[in-house]
């Protein structure tokens, strides 16, 4: 595990998932006023782990964070990076087919916290994305996922191709999506090992991993517009691999 910095979590949820999953909480603001049954399952769960709670005038809250805060915030150690092993390993523990989603370079971090929560939703053993022209796990990534940043785990990858080839080279089958793709992705495969790929806001996926996709899926339109925002076209594709699993067999 690498890249640890302070973070500054804000909101009910994103706190609370952080308590639940055992991470580490230096500290915990509680605005002064607060109803104490708004917060009373953090207070307790903060006394259990040793987390000291701080009650703050809501200024201080504001300062702190740009984010909703919903009158609560927590400083915390910054999210862990997960290896590539520890996808397959999760993926082993539950006696299930790898199921992976690589993200070319999304830039938008709500974009990304939308991924993580429908990731957790659906199944989805992990998450791969760049270390560079790519957002990582920020404040505003864990409150866009509403803490599913907490169970999902995310590997950064130094060089995209690279890892493809290695997850190839491991029996993973890499799919993408492309406006041009032959298939519907309502037609794919899901039950094979599988890391599916969404490309970037703006670029779409890049090349060099298009030229490496195994199946290449279209996300069929009737509309004006050509494309779906990135988290909406990783939503559908997550689930569809879900739904397959769960009707043929429990995957």
């Amino acid at each position: 595990m690498t890249n640890r910095e302070e973070e500054i979590i804000a909101g009910r949820n994103p706190v609370l998932e952080a308590l639940r999953s055992g991470r580490q909480l230096n500290k915990i603001w509680i605005a002064e006023g607060m109803q104490k049954a708004s917060a009373s399952d953090i207070r307790a769960l903060a006394k259990e782990s040793g987390v000291i709670v701080q009650q703050v005038p809501k200024k201080k809250l504001d300062l702190l964070t740009d984010l909703t805060h919903q009158g609560i915030a927590a400083s915390v150690a910054a999210y862990d990076y997960a290896e590539l092993d520890d996808l397959f390993r999760r993926a082993e523990e539950r006696g299930q087919d790898p199921f992976f989603l690589i993200l070319d370079e999304l830039e938008d971090p709500h974009n990304l916290g939308s991924i993580l929560r429908t990731a957790d939703a659906s199944g989805v053993h992990g998450i791969i994305i760049p270390k560079r022209r790519s957002v990582g796990l920020t404040g505003v990534v864990a409150k866009a996922s509403t803490g599913a940043i907490e169970h999902v785990p995310v590997v950064r990858v130094g060089n995209m191709a690279r890892t493809v080839d290695d997850l190839k080279g491991r029996g993973v089958w890499i799919a993408g999506t492309d406006a041009k793709g032959s298939a519907d992705y309502r037609n794919m495969d899901a039950g094979l090992p599988l890391a599916v790929i969404i490309g970037s806001e703006g670029r779409g996926m890049s090349r060099l991993l298009r030229d490496k996709c195994d199946f290449l899926y279209s996300l069929p339109m009737v509309g004006h517009v050509n494309s779906l925002n990135a988290s909406v076209a990783a939503a559908l594709l997550m689930y569809e691999v879900f739904r397959k699993r769960e009707t043929e067999g429990g995957q």
